[in-house]
């Protein structure tokens, strides 16, 4: 059964819809294979259309094989033109992903109250939670590239080096072994900045004692990957060895609690209780994790509000982290496959406090 026929499933029989419109552009391209297309329509009964703008029309009707692929012409309403298609396959009742403001109400317009709209995001969400045999081969490669891309950090990170001189070695090597582009914006703070979760990347040079988060991740034919190292460029001091510790403690023992059927929220708790325990919880800034795939954050979520629980081909990160204002931050991040019996981890060594 196709991803196709799994949505059908979940939103025609399940949920007794009997329309399905995709606005989300990467739901749209994990459903058909198309980029840069606008939308989705796939009816209960009848042939599912993709509407796309010129600039990408002819490589639509290239990589959409299976759909009928509409020219989406400038200037005209496009919500207003699904809708008449919709009123044409006989939809009563049509779900929805993500639509702004306008689109729905040029799209609720189009329909004059004929036929009824829902939103229903979490459907697509959940399929692309659960990932197959494919797009585990290409998370995997994604995982060995930003494991390359983190040996070469602790390569070039030392006293002088500027924070953008080593991403520049890091995103390169990623690149030249076969990396398709960067999941995010990499993160190489180093000093006072590394206490901040989100801390960038900046012309500063690298002092020596200093702490330095480097947060990278390489991308494989559209599949991401997240990985977070945390090094001192020079000689550690005994509290950053002892916080290093702590944190690498939390990120074992949650990594063990990776399972399936388990709640994500527990998985958070096991590695929050280690570093409350040691004194610095309250300097545990931010949930254990998320959901790794097309989009390097997406579902699940691994945080102390989360209601899902964990099933086999869940990708996820688990990263926790201790983030002290004034002193520095230490964060261990991978990304792991959710199995059977345990966690794979989709990126690797090195761990380590000191660079080479």
């Amino acid at each position: 059964m196709n991803r196709i026929d799994i949505l059908k499933q979940k939103a025609f029989e399940e949920k007794s819809f009997d329309g399905f419109l995709v606005a989300n552009e990467t739901n749209l391209f994990y459903l058909s294979g198309v980029q840069g297309a606008s939308c989705l329509l796939i009816p209960k009964k009848g042939e599912s259309t993709i509407y796309v703008y010129g600039t990408n029309y002819e490589q639509a009707k290239a990589d959409g094989k299976g759909f009928r692929i509409e020219l989406a012409k400038r200037g005209e309403n496009l919500m207003e033109k699904i809708a008449a298609q919709a009123k044409t396959y006989g939809i009563k009742k049509l779900a929805f992903d993500s639509l702004g403001i306008e689109s729905y109400r040029n799209l609720a317009k189009g329909l004059r109250g004929k036929t009824r709209l829902k939103m229903q995001g979490n459907l697509v969400s959940k399929l692309r939670s659960v990932k197959d045999e494919h797009e585990l081969e290409l998370m995997r490669k994604a995982g060995e590239l930003t494991s390359l891309g983190m040996k070469v950090a602790y390569e070039t990170i030392r006293p002088g080096v500027k924070e953008i001189e080593a991403a520049a070695e890091i995103e390169y090597v990623m690149r030249k072994k076969g990396g398709w582009g960067t999941a995010f914006e990499t993160i190489v703070a180093s000093g006072v900045h590394s206490a901040f979760p989100h801390g960038g990347c900046t012309e500063r040079e690298i002092r020596a004692g200093a702490l330095v988060v480097i947060d990278i991740g390489a991308t494989y034919q559209h599949y991401c990957s997240d990985m977070t190292r945390t090094v001192v460029a020079g000689k550690p001091s005994e509290k950053q060895k002892k916080l290093y510790e702590i944190v690498r403690t939390a990120q074992e023992k949650a990594n063990e609690a990776i399972k399936p059927k388990v709640k994500a929220k527990d998985v958070d708790t096991v590695a929050r209780k280690i570093i409350e325990g040691a004194g610095y919880g309250e300097y545990f800034v931010h949930g254990l994790g998320h959901g790794v795939g097309l989009e390097v954050h997406e579902a699940p979520t691994l945080s102390q509000v989360s209601k899902e629980k964990l099933t086999v081909g869940n990708v996820v990160t688990n990263e926790p982290g201790i983030y002290i204002v004034g002193f520095g931050g230490i964060r261990i991040e991978d990304t792991v496959l959710v199995r059977k019996r345990s966690a794979e981890k989709l990126t690797q060594e090195p761990y380590s406090l000191q660079t080479a």
